[in-house]
């Protein structure tokens, strides 16, 4: 999910491994629309975006924004377009071309993220503009959405434990949830995708001007990076991928191993926050994990009501603490979270880790696929677009009958990888049931790729994309594929790594790559931040 980059929250792409999963495995389509003859698309590669000052009172000063128009369906470009929103900063260097980022999710918005946290990668403003869109279906670029009330059937989806008992009924809460996605989104929603986005980002590349794609993908636009390298191997330029996504794993199988890794990140926290005196669930280990799974169980019978209205249930919980816990540096402002829920019933602070919109969710779109103001973007994008890109990149659609046969073990599975995560990563797994089925494209298509060389960066201690993925990618992706191994802790290392950022610099600035195999020890621990030393 969304590489933590910052100290703010951020939605990250569902992860995981397991053999019970290999059930659910179903039939792609024949084909990607990307592999279709194409028919003529040199009016969008002749684009010059018009940069201007960027809209909004949060927007850097120094900070351009543009657009790019795209074709919605890359098989028929007659049939209708869409924007894709850009942002960069211009080089202070001597410019050599851009560097396009993503940040990842599927469903992170680039231009509101490098808006924030810019400050990290002017490093490479020695080179390159560096630049950063939202894709299609997210954001301004056409965000998609599941409307008022669309988070409520996700979250019913197993509501109860006796939901399990009655899978036909757990089916049509399913299939209402994709039709309510399916109304609130627009014409998009079945033109999203990686394959069709690394497809816009070959047109914004050459809209840069640039003969080649200079690249930097975190979490999800690992994927978005190796499948561009896929579609257009000549025009890769350097590529570098952080936090490497698996190319194979099914949504059920990446499940269960996202459980895994955001269980031992909880431990992890635990053990951490114990060991201050104000955490909230007291200096026991064990009793402190037993109250966490209490708590959300709790919240789950008895849903809090919000200061934005609706209510605040144990999953919701779930998914504010899996964000919070990609990143050693939100332990303190999750514990002062977590601290003012269970003892002032205040939900803000926790809220605030997975809060993935501006305005509210819609009952509206535009049907001329221009840019969305940012205030329009509806307050669901973020969890709307993760679940359709991540549906639209897998095949695998059991059947009605091969769900309900195997529905109680796969709960049973989820819940033995994780007591607190489990349930949260079966409902997504869960919610591509009544979706059309996905491509399988990066499955079947993305390996053996001859292009230039690609610096891939896997994390030993990553809890959302196992270091095992980065071996696995690198592999299939062949000789073009160079790993460094990066033996800290976190998801994604550019920000929290010194060597790895200087690496990564080194050879998007310089082309100076490391030997293939080779290492960046952890940094040195830094000193606890207790719940009173920060604001």
């Amino acid at each position: 999910m969304l590489a933590k980059l910052s100290t703010r929250p951020a939605v990250r792409r569902c992860a995981g491994a397991s053999a019970l999963a290999l059930a659910l495995l179903g039939a792609g389509l024949p084909a990607a629309a990307a592999d279709r003859p194409q028919p003529d698309l040199s009016r969008f590669y002749r684009q010059k975006p018009a940069w201007g000052a960027c809209e909004g009172p949060d927007m850097p000063k120094d900070m351009q924004c543009a657009k790019v128009t795209v074709p919605l369906d890359y098989a028929r470009p007659r049939a209708g377009t869409l924007d894709v929103a850009l942002a960069r900063y211009r080089a202070t260097g001597q410019r050599q071309g851009s560097v396009l980022l993503n940040f990842g999710g599927p469903g992170g918005a680039g231009v509101a993220e490098l808006a924030a946290e810019g400050r990290q990668f002017m490093d490479l403003t020695d080179g390159y503009d560096v630049v950063t869109f939202d894709p299609r279906g997210v954001g301004r670029s056409s965000p998609v959405s599941c409307g008022e009330g669309g988070d409520d059937l996700a979250s019913a989806v197993l509501g109860k434990e006796a939901d399990l008992s009655r899978p036909q009924e757990l089916l049509q809460r399913l299939r209402q949830a994709a039709d309510q996605c399916a109304r609130h989104s627009g014409p998009v929603l079945p033109h999203i995708g990686t394959v069709n986005a690394s497809r816009d980002l070959d047109v914004i590349r050459q809209a840069l001007g640039d003969d080649k794609l200079n690249y930097l993908g975190f979490s999800y636009g690992t994927r978005l990076g190796a499948v561009y390298a896929a579609q257009f191997p000549d025009k890769v330029g350097r590529l570098a991928l952080d936090g490497v996504d698996t190319l194979t794993e099914s949504l059920a199988e990446q499940g269960v191993a996202g459980a895994e890794g955001q269980q031992t990140a909880l431990d992890d926290f635990l053990d951490w926050c114990t060991k201050d005196i104000g955490c909230p669930f007291g200096q026991d280990r064990r009793a402190a994990g037993e109250q966490v799974l209490r708590l959300v169980r709790s919240l789950d019978e008895n849903p809090m009501p919000t200061d934005f209205g609706g209510s605040f249930s144990g999953q919701d919980l779930v998914g504010a603490i899996g964000q919070a816990l990609y990143s050693k540096e939100l332990w303190p402002s999750l514990e002062r979270a977590l601290a003012s829920l269970i003892e002032d019933g205040d939900t803000r602070r926790v809220l605030a880790f997975s809060t993935g919109g501006i305005g509210l969710p819609r009952d509206r779109y535009r049907t001329d696929g221009g840019l969305v103001d940012a205030q329009e973007v509806p307050a669901d994008n973020l969890p709307a677009a993760l679940m359709a890109i991540n549906c639209a990149d897998d095949p695998d659609r059991p059947t009605a009958a091969r769900l309900t046969k195997d529905l109680k073990d796969l709960r049973a599975a989820y819940d033995e990888a994780s007591p607190v995560f489990g349930r949260f990563r079966l409902t997504q797994l869960l919610m591509c049931y009544g979706r059309p089925r996905g491509t399988d494209f990066i499955r079947d298509r993305v390996k053996n790729v001859r292009s230039a060389k690609m610096l891939l960066i896997g994390t030993r201690g990553d809890p959302a994309t196992p270091y095992r993925w980065t071996v696995e990618t690198a592999r299939r992706l062949g000789p073009s594929a160079v790993v460094l191994d990066n033996k800290g802790e976190g998801h994604t290392a550019y920000s929290s790594s010194k060597c790895v950022h200087r690496k990564v610099n080194d050879f998007l600035l310089y082309g100076s790559l490391p030997a293939s195999g080779s290492s960046c020890p952890a940094d040195a621990t830094r000193e606890r931040v207790t719940s009173d030393d920060t604001g």
